[in-house]
């Protein structure tokens, strides 16, 4: 299928404000044609570059391949977001040929002799260059993707390296299709009443929506987070909790949409091009960038945290069965068990309420405080605005602008609503990359992507204190992605180490637990009372509540990622037993059987995160530590907050991170804050 320029509004100029995508104007025939656009304009200006006669220079060989793929970026980029945010069939479909084609038009520019020549003669004269801070840093960045793609193997060794990204470029959408639709294909049907005594009406409420928008009496529960999670929370019916739990669990593993044979390809696909790249494996490629550096340094950060926590989770653990055996709860305690319990636990001990505590956290009050947040901090106002195309109804867009100048910051755009085309999970997408574009450097277009609770017929959205967390979460990529101030999109925003990626977005979690913080958004929903002062104590008092468990169960998805991509996989013919053994030092409460992990873990099989899931932990390390100049100084002292703004959120990956958190805190950060903030010493 084709489109004409005229008709293909990806072809043409957009007209919209910012020049926004239009997304209300995109059809799935759209994409196709501009993505084979986007390669041949590229392809002729690589054609270009090749053909100047003229000795390398920054401007005519680095400048100019950063420019070259600008059109195709532009459609890849409004294509990614809809394949997450509203992956229809048709998109999934178009994922299959387009993923292969990106893959062939990267390895033809970095396999390319003669551009990474010239790419070699620029970076060797860098020392002499006159070329300023930035710009050093993308020669750099190019001479590595290079080097690191494939630039210096032989012709049959850039052979074989094509060949493994095609396929992994096919495999990686097939698992997320798989899982999106194993996801989707469930459903938890409950038609006796007395099944679900004892739940909170809200969830009840939510669930009867559910069941009436298919067609059913009674409720329905989902895979969907706003559903599974306080399904586990409150459905004293332990039957019910084991068979969700069960079918979340399983996932992708085994049936129609299995994903087994996926994993096993895809890392074996990944070690193979590891070795021949010249790394022993994946995980060596992977953190050569990363502040971690290599495995050994990953796995000794690992095992550090491992000594502390492991300790607490266990007597965590222990308390929570004594008190489940107390209130007429099973012998044995198993992973179905563990929500229900740990609910009745932390309201025993900390007299705290989950669902009175949502009634002050309606959504949209929620977002107007962390927009207040990001203003009292950074100087920023977000204004709603109607006339920006959004990829969605539910969506809303935002204009950005600076507090004293009213300048442009950037567009922001939120989407919070789970719907069956909408992955699962939260996360930050750049609708359009800050920085070079056009002929000139533009403002970024950033969104936030979430699965919160829907509101009902009744109620309006009111988040759990987790999604107020995850709102915060979110809301910190986008302000790193919303706050960069660099010329080069490949530097900007969050195009940094991965480690890194995560101290802007988890330092924002902070805040939440804070009263001075609380007041400015945590509101009855129905009367408008602030937080009550006690209220608000319970949620920072129990904000350690299972925090060795809470840090076991990441502390297991790093060792299992690093399983996977630190040793050749090449022998693993069992996924759920090479994944029993990899979690066997960090699993807490017994593994329910019929599930495997691995084949819905997407955030390092179609996530971007494969040997590199430690980076959560590492950057809570950062977080804490930066957070303790805010608690030393003030939590919106605006001196700490515009340096975290000059020195972190603005810089992209312009510098290196540690050197930028030095300019910041003006130390390395100190290992044991993290320890000290969960009450681990």
């Amino acid at each position: 299928m084709s489109t004409s320029h005229e008709t293909n509004t990806l072809l043409k100029v957009f007209r919209t404000p910012h020049e926004a995508i239009p997304f209300h104007e995109l059809r799935l025939e759209h994409f196709v044609p501009a993505v084979n656009r986007g390669i041949e304009l590229a392809q002729a200006r690589l054609e270009a570059i090749k053909s100047d006669s003229t000795p390398a220079t920054f401007a005519n060989t680095v400048l100019a391949l950063e420019t070259a793929s600008e059109e195709l970026d532009l459609a890849t980029e409004a294509f990614f977001v809809l394949l997450s945010a509203h992956g229809t069939e048709g998109m999934h479909e178009l994922a299959r040929e387009i993923s292969p084609r990106l893959a062939a038009f990267s390895s033809d520019l970095y396999l390319d002799a003669q551009i990474f020549a010239r790419v070699k003669v620029v970076h060797a004269e860098l020392a002499q260059s006159g070329l300023n801070p930035e710009q050093k840093r993308l020669v750099d960045k190019y001479y590595k993707a290079f080097s690191r793609n494939g630039a210096l193997l032989d012709a049959v060794a850039k052979t074989k390296l094509r060949e493994l990204d095609q396929e992994a470029a096919r495999l990686q959408p097939a698992y997320s299709e798989n899982l999106l639709k194993a996801t989707q294909a469930y459903k938890l049907h409950v038609t006796d009443a007395q099944r679900l005594a004892g739940m909170p009406e809200l969830v009840l409420e939510s669930a009867r929506q559910t069941a009436k928008a298919l067609g059913k009496d009674g409720w329905v529960f989902t895979l969907d987070a706003p559903s599974f999670g306080p399904f586990m929370d409150y459905c004293a019916d332990r039957a019910l909790r084991e068979e969700i739990a069960k079918a979340s669990g399983a996932r992708a593993y085994g049936g129609e949409f299995d994903n087994q044979g996926h994993v096993l390809r895809m890392a074996c696909l990944r070690h193979e091009r590891a070795q021949v790249l010249c790394f022993a494996t994946h995980a060596d490629f992977v953190l050569e960038e990363r502040m971690a550096e290599n495995p050994v340094k990953v796995k000794a950060f690992l095992s550090n945290l491992l000594k502390s926590a492991k300790p607490a989770a266990q007597r965590e653990i222990q308390e929570l069965r004594d008190f489940a055996l107390e209130h007429g709860g099973p012998a044995q305690l198993e992973s179905w068990d563990f929500a229900f319990w740990a609910k009745k636990l932390k309201q025993e001990k900390f007299a705290i309420d989950d669902e009175e505590v949502r009634r002050y956290f309606r959504l949209e009050d929620v977002v107007q405080g962390a927009f207040e947040h990001a203003r009292r901090l950074y100087g920023i106002a977000f204004h709603e605005v109607k006339d920006i195309p959004t990829w969605h109804p539910d969506v809303k867009a935002y204009e950005v602008s600076d507090e004293g100048s009213g300048n442009f910051v950037g567009l922001f755009y939120a989407d919070f609503f789970p719907r069956p085309t909408k992955k699962n999970g939260a996360w930050m997408t750049p609708v359009r990359e800050q920085g070079l574009f056009g002929g000139r450097v533009r403002r970024p277009h950033v969104g936030i992507v979430c699965n919160f609770s829907k509101p009902t017929e009744s109620k309006p959205s009111l988040l759990t204190f987790q999604e107020v967390r995850t709102l915060f979460h979110e809301f910190g990529h986008a302000l790193h992605g919303l706050l960069s101030d660099c010329t080069y999109r490949s530097v900007a925003g969050t195009n940094v180490y991965w480690d890194f990626v995560e101290l802007p977005s988890q330092i924002m979690e902070n805040w939440t637990v804070q009263k001075e913080a609380l007041d400015l958004f945590a509101r009855h929903y129905e009367t408008g009372e602030k937080i009550p002062l006690a209220l608000a104590k319970k949620l920072k008092d129990s904000d350690n509540f299972l925090t060795g468990y809470a840090s076991m169960r990441q502390l297991g998805f790093a060792a299992l990622d690093l399983a996977w991509h630190s040793a050749d996989p090449a022998a693993v013919k069992d996924v759920v037993a090479f994944e029993d053994e990899a979690l066997k030092e960090t699993r807490i409460l017994p593994k329910i059987p019929g599930t495997c992990l691995s084949c819905s873990f997407s955030h390092i099989f179609a996530g971007g995160y494969s040997a590199g899931y430690y980076s959560y932990k590492w950057a809570e390390v950062l977080d804490a530590d930066a957070f303790e100049l805010f608690l030393e100084k003030g939590l919106f002292n605006r001196e700490v907050g515009e340096s975290f703004r000059v020195n972190v959120l603005s810089k992209g990956g312009t510098e290196h991170p540690m050197e930028l958190y030095k300019k910041f805190r003006g130390r390395e950060p100190d290992p044991e804050a993290l320890l000290r903030r969960a009450g681990l010493v």
